[in-house]
């Protein structure tokens, strides 16, 4: 099988340049957390091409030999992820750590739909089985797992839960392992956030586990036994074992294995009174009914009364739009008025100033034909030496 993926009884070494070698180790030393599409520009870059070209060869050969049984597959790829570490030996842990991450969604991502629910095994089966059983058991109710709820003194709309379960069903949407452990851990800080409302204690191991249950018997998750698999055999090893994913990841193994073996016991039910509500033969108290009808009647009043708020706060509104169309109307009626009076002086203005000017053009004409009669009655006395001179 190593021939065969590799060429030679071993997986070849990597031999470079020092100087290439060292430039290479020096663009992977300077990615970012997360930095994704970063990885693929350093895989394609002409220094990196090796790698590039070992990681195409192994996904092609993946895929022509898909038929392969699942478990030869999951250690194929982890041979792959232990060989391919080998390279970066010489880099801190949590750097190895972080390309590896890139390399098992560059790889995990391709091979998804090869391997994801396999054919050689019988995950679609379990995964049928499984939503079944979540299904028989929809009648527990939070107070059965021992989950603190929030109190009626603290108002809660809606299931606090919720983020909880929204998480976990967008597990089954992720292709690369990692991506479905992140599910797991938003699921899992949601129902500590969730506990953290319903009491004024932090919340501990057997309450969250609690709380994780409700949570996966409320969302029943597509296909769960075939994620959960699909994590364990493609994902890296580290990420299993250690930190907060390895934790929430055990936990929710823990959850399913438990809802699975779940009997009257675990819910402080006789077998009886268990049998009967899963043969729908009985239901719960009705307290949480009332409990339920309580809450939305709460919820009900608040929202009448927010809507009374609006329909007070529009009338307000309406009043004073009409006060204040009223007022510009007044104001525009003046001011129209002011105008109407201040044209009505100007034209009479205008108008004097005009008759003043005729006036006293005519003056001046009357003025002139006095002088000229003057001049000649002084003409008419006067003597002949006077008009020699």
């Amino acid at each position: 099988m190593r021939r065969l993926f590799w060429g030679s009884p071993s997986p070849p070494k990597l031999q470079e340049s020092s100087e290439s070698h060292a430039n290479l180790l020096k663009a992977y030393q300077s990615l970012e957390a997360g930095d994704f599409t970063g990885f693929l520009k350093i895989l394609k870059s002409p220094s990196s091409q090796r790698l590039q070209s070992r990681c195409t060869a192994f996904l092609n050969t993946m895929e022509a030999y898909h038929d392969l049984p699942v478990q030869k597959q999951s250690d194929l790829v982890q041979d792959f992820y232990q060989s391919f570490a080998e390279y970066f030996n010489s880099f801190p842990e949590a750097q190895v750590t972080q390309i590896m991450e890139h390399v098992e969604k560059l790889i995990m991502t391709r091979l998804h739909k090869w391997v994801f629910c396999h054919d050689s095994c019988d995950d679609e089966q379990k995964d049928l089985a499984l939503q079944r059983r979540i299904r028989s058991l929809n009648w527990i109710t939070p107070q059965m797992l021992s989950v603190p709820f929030p109190d009626k003194k603290i108002e809660v709309t809606g299931d606090p839960f919720l983020p909880a379960i929204t998480a976990i069903i967008e597990m089954d949407a992720k292709r690369a392992p990692q991506d479905k452990l992140a599910c797991v851990s938003k699921c899992s800080q949601h129902v500590f956030e969730a506990l953290s409302t319903s009491n004024s204690e932090p919340a501990n191991a057997d309450d969250f586990l609690s709380g994780l249950v409700y949570v996966v018997l409320k969302a029943n998750p597509p296909r769960l036994h075939s994620n959960m698999q699909y994590v364990i055999r493609f994902g890296l090893p580290h990420s299993l074992m250690a930190g907060e994913s390895g934790y929430y990841f055990t936990n929710l193994s823990c959850a399913v294995a438990f809802i699975d073996k779940l009997d009257g016991p675990a819910l402080n039910l006789s077998q009886e009174e268990f049998e009967g509500y899963m043969l729908r033969q009985r239901a719960p108290s009705a307290g949480k009914r009332q409990r339920v009808v309580s809450d939305t009647q709460h919820l009900l009043e608040e929202l009448q009364g927010r809507q009374e708020k609006l329909d007070q706060g529009m009338d307000s509104l309406s009043v004073q739009l009409q006060s204040w169309v009223h007022a510009v109307n007044s104001q525009l009626d003046e001011a129209t008025a002011q105008f109407a009076l201040v044209q009505t002086e100007v034209t009479a203005k205008t108008e004097s100033s005009q008759v003043l000017s005729s006036s006293s053009h005519d003056a001046l004409l009357q003025g002139d034909d006095k002088d000229e009669s003057v001049l000649k009655l002084m003409d008419q006395h006067a003597g002949p030496q006077d008009t020699d001179c």
